[in-house]
């Protein structure tokens, strides 16, 4: 880990024409450490001291983090301890972007939030000691290569919360988009949302929730894989619109 000083230092030297292998060589810092420091958008906050782990207050907050997690979202530990949320959000959707910052604020309003611009997204990112405690789906790999569940306390949230944690899910890996087919020598247009996930148990826990608040779906296969959840009803689209709409 680099002190501030030391990272401002190396930032300074590019500013005066170096190029990134002079700074590189003469700073004894690897070229991929600088440039994650120029790519910054919002500066990297110090650590929290450690705290009891409690329960999230703002439980709908976290219930749509959750579902941006599981969708877009790892944990990943930290040199000094405790681990960093990452929620990877497009840049096509800046309200997105700060709809996921919000919501971590929400989540654990003692922890900072910065973002760090990558190409063609934005990293939602937060430190803390309290992330894995928060989201127990975390572990090495990928997330369709593990089992996915959720913990008692976590059903209770997304039970109380349905529509928040299917609205993550959607603003992760999920789309509102518009069908077209032709009937009768005429072109008709429809709207249709989709969820897409490789793991089997993330898209149970679409399918069950949609279930529950009464949306119509259907899996459609990517090839031979059943990666995509369909919801197409004209009913069941409209009660999505109504709770969910589309990405902005």
């Amino acid at each position: 880990m680099y002190d501030m000083p030391t990272r401002l230092y190396a930032l300074d030297l590019l500013r005066t024409g170096r190029s990134m292998n002079s700074v590189s060589k003469e700073t004894g810092i690897s070229r991929a450490a600088i440039r994650s420091w120029q790519s910054r958008v919002e500066p990297l906050p110090r650590l929290n001291q450690a705290a009891p782990c409690t329960a999230p207050t703002d439980e709908a907050s976290y219930a749509y983090l959750l579902g941006l997690y599981l969708g877009d979202g790892c944990i990943s530990p930290h040199p000094r301890g405790g681990h960093h949320l990452r929620i990877a959000c497009a840049d096509a959707w800046p309200g997105l972007i700060e709809r996921c910052r919000e919501a971590v604020l929400a989540v654990r309003p003692g922890d900072k939030v910065y973002l760090l611009q990558r190409q063609g997204c934005v990293s939602v990112t937060s430190y803390g000691r309290h992330w894995t405690c928060l989201f127990p789906q975390h572990g090495p790999g990928k997330k369709h290569d593990r089992r996915i569940a959720l913990e008692d306390w976590q059903r209770a949230i997304v039970d109380a919360h349905p529509w928040e944690f299917v609205r993550g899910l959607i603003h992760s890996d999920g789309c509102r988009i518009t069908n077209w087919t032709v009937r009768n020598g005429r072109r008709y247009e429809y709207p249709r949302y989709f969820f897409t996930n490789k793991s089997d148990d993330i898209r149970k826990l679409c399918t069950d929730t949609l279930a529950k608040v009464g949306v119509e779906w259907t899996i459609l296969a990517r090839g031979s894989d059943p990666f995509n959840v369909s919801i197409a009803r004209k009913a069941s689209v409209a009660l999505m619109d109504e709770h969910i709409g589309p990405k902005y």
